[in-house]
Parts: structure tokens; C-alpha cells; sequence
């Protein structure tokens, strides 16, 4: 068979082609019954409507766009992998900002004539910059809250209570609390939940940093910690805790016999690392869902507002008794 068109529908059914175009592109302007029958001939014969003759006929891209802050972090190819999942029969495009917040404005202005909406997943740029780029098109964003804008995001501070109460359990006392990058709203938000913890315990807790949010960044907190007589550290994410756990090994320091390591997020590497990472994990297939969902509502047009869902802790080998 040749490739199935507007006209071999209409063919098919005994209508005219400008009636088929319509039922896929001004439905309200088709008999409900005749709708119908187009759709199933449509779906019988393997069609796929011209995504650039339904933007034209609508307005609509059927595309939405995905801002990344860096895709060499090994937190983002899992939730881009769900993002798409539940994406359904969208195009997700996807752009990596490259660890580069000044050139978040000019991605996303690139991004808004291609897509219906836009994901900001834990974007970098402030909030006023952020509003500014996206204008009027539909955005949530992702593991950040933007004042004016739908966000859904994982709240960790349950889950970092539990991890905290862990430790406390295995006996120690001392714990260090190391920060993650400047300006990050994540970094803020796991950084409160650890000393509201704390200050409800009979702890000493000793914060370090800011460090970047990378493997390096993991070994330049690592020589701080060992200057410390902390037991147990928690890391902004899995990333920064495997690059501590390295440096606490070229330290002479072994987890989690001396040193216990908490991290966040829950990303491969916390399974496959020696020792596995107790960290908190984030749900990603939830948080693609929930993000997609609200983005839906956005384009409507209808209030969409913020979302919360909940981290979980997992215990691994990564944190032991206090030495």
C-alpha cells in the first residue's frame, strides 16, 4: 500500500478530503458520527496526520520542549527517559543548558516557537530572568519553585528526617552538612530539612561549603570533612557523594567503617557504587506524570498550581555504626 493521505481516506469513506482535514483539525466544525468514522479508517489504514499541516491548520505543535541544567548529570537521563514515557504521542524536545545559567533565556526563547509548552527541569537562571524568557508560553518547572510559574517538585524533608533519624540510631552524634551550589532551591530545600533535624536532636552539626554539585566537587568537600570530626555526612546528591566517598579512600578514611555518607536522589551510580549509597530517592515516573499533566492544564489556559510529592529513603551499606 502507498502512503495513506487525506484523499485515500476520503476515498475510502465517500467524503470529501476538506472533511477528513477538518476532523482532525477543526473537529467541532464535523458531524460527531462522520468524526468517528474518519478516526477509525484513519487508525485502520496506519495514518499519521502531517504534525506541520496540524500546526498550521491550529496552532498547536503537538511538541513540548524540555530544559535540562546539564545532561551529563547522571540525575537527568532517567528522568528524560520518563518524561517521555509519559509524554504519550508528544515530541519532547530536548535542550541541555551545559551547566550554563546565562544561556537558559536565550535556549528556552529558541525553544517557545517549536513547542505548545515547556519543562524547566531545576533550572539555574534567577526567577526574574526565568519569567522574563518564558513570556506567555505555557512552562512548569521541575524541582524548583518559581514565584508566578506551576512547579511540581520532590520534597525530600520527610525523607531526610528518616535518614537523619538512621543515623542517630547507628550512634552518631557529629554530623556534617555539606552544602551544594549557591542559588540552588534544591540545595536550600535539603539544607533547611537537615537543620530543622538536627536542631530537634541532640547532634553537633557542622555545615561545609558550598561545593558544586559534581563528582570533583564530592572530593573537594571529602578534604574539608577530614578536617572534621564528623561521623556521618549528608551530600547535596549522589553525584557529589560518590566524588566524597573517593576523597574520604585517598584520605585514608573508609565508609562506611569510619566515616558514613548520605546522599540524595537515588541515581544509578548510588546502586553499582562499593559501597551502595543510602541516599533518598526521588520518583522520577511520578514527577514526569504529575509535570506532564500540569503542563497540560497550563495550555488550556486554566491555573495550574504547585505540586508536591514525597522522597524516600533508602538504607544501603554506605552508612553503618558510628565509629
Amino acid at each position: 500500500m502507498g502512503k495513506v493521505t487525506i484523499y485515500s481516506i476520503a476515498e475510502e469513506l465517500g467524503v470529501h478530503a476538506a472533511t477528513v482535514s477538518r476532523a482532525f483539525s477543526r473537529p467541532e466544525l464535523v458531524k460527531a458520527d462522520v468524526r468517528q468514522r474518519v478516526l477509525e479508517t484513519a487508525e485502520r489504514l496506519g495514518f499519521q496526520p502531517n504534525r506541520i499541516a496540524r500546526r498550521l491548520a491550529t496552532g498547536s505543535t503537538g511538541a513540548v520542549g524540555l530544559l535540562v541544567p546539564d545532561i551529563t548529570n547522571p540525575f537527568f537521563p532517567p528522568l528524560v527517559r520518563e518524561i517521555q514515557a509519559a509524554a504519550d504521542d508528544a515530541t519532547v524536545i530536548l535542550v541541555d543548558a551545559q551547566g550554563d545559567a546565562a544561556d537558559e533565556p536565550s535556549l528556552i526563547a529558541r525553544l517557545r516557537s517549536q513547542v505548545d509548552g515547556i519543562l524547566l527541569a531545576s533550572p539555574l537562571a534567577p526567577d526574574d530572568i526565568l519569567r522574563e524568557a518564558i513570556g506567555t508560553t505555557p512552562t512548569v518547572v521541575l524541582n524548583r519553585e518559581v514565584d508566578g510559574l506551576a512547579s511540581v517538585v520532590c520534597d525530600m524533608t520527610s525523607a531526610l528526617h528518616v535518614a537523619g533519624d538512621h543515623v542517630y540510631s547507628l550512634g552518631h552524634r557529629r554530623i556534617a552538612l555539606l552544602s551544594g551550589t549557591v542559588g540552588s532551591w534544591a540545595a536550600e530545600q535539603r539544607r533547611t530539612a537537615i537543620r530543622t533535624w538536627a536542631g530537634g536532636k541532640d547532634v553537633e552539626l557542622v555545615e561545609l561549603g558550598p561545593f558544586s554539585a559534581s563528582y570533583d566537587g564530592g572530593r573537594d568537600a571529602a578534604q574539608e570533612l577530614l578536617a572534621t570530626d564528623a561521623t556521618v555526612a549528608f551530600a547535596f546528591d549522589d553525584l557529589t557523594a560518590c566524588g566524597v566517598i573517593a576523597g574520604l579512600a585517598e584520605g585514608g578514611r573508609r565508609v562506611p567503617d569510619d566515616v558514613s555518607v548520605v546522599g540524595c536522589d537515588d541515581v544509578l551510580l548510588a546502586r553499582v557504587l562499593t559501597p551502595t549509597l543510602s541516599t533518598v530517592q526521588t520518583p522520577n515516573a511520578e514527577l514526569a506524570r504529575a509535570a506532564l499533566e500540569t503542563l497540560r492544564v497550563a495550555i488550556t489556559g486554566e491555573p495550574a498550581g504547585p505540586t508536591r510529592l514525597e522522597g524516600t529513603f533508602v538504607h544501603r551499606q554506605s552508612t553503618g555504626p558510628a565509629a
